[in-house]
């Protein structure tokens, strides 16, 4: 028995996923201040090799019915939500007032992007 997921199921599931790895590999190692930048650097990059697993898959599979503009739309709120939810659970670092105005701000950038005008 095969289940087949609709596209944007897939593509949004696994553009969800390569943010988190993407999230991690760019600020995963902020936590660790007296690290080398050579290890960070290194072990960034090896995280982000599954990012890029991911990522590419979610693109190619998605692009069609997507556009490449609603995709990259896609990846950026993805991105800044998976981002909000690390720097405060994994950073510590304060959720301010303007940083979820500027979030609902690039949210209302998407809904530009992905109505029918």
């Amino acid at each position: 028995m095969s289940i087949s997921l609709p596209t944007p199921v897939v593509s949004i599931g696994l553009l969800l996923c390569s943010n988190i790895f993407m999230t991690v590999a760019w600020y995963g190692h902020l936590k660790y201040p007296t690290s080398t930048l050579q290890k960070a650097v290194l072990i960034s990059w090896c995280i982000a090799f599954f990012e890029y697993c991911l990522q590419v898959p979610a693109n190619r599979y998605g692009y069609g019915y997507f556009t490449a503009a609603e995709l990259k739309t896609i990846q950026e709120i993805l991105s800044l939500s998976i981002f909000m939810v690390f720097s405060v659970l994994y950073l510590g670092e304060p959720l301010k007032w303007n940083y979820i105005l500027g979030f609902a701000m690039i949210a209302g950038a998407g809904f530009v992007i992905f109505h029918k005008w």
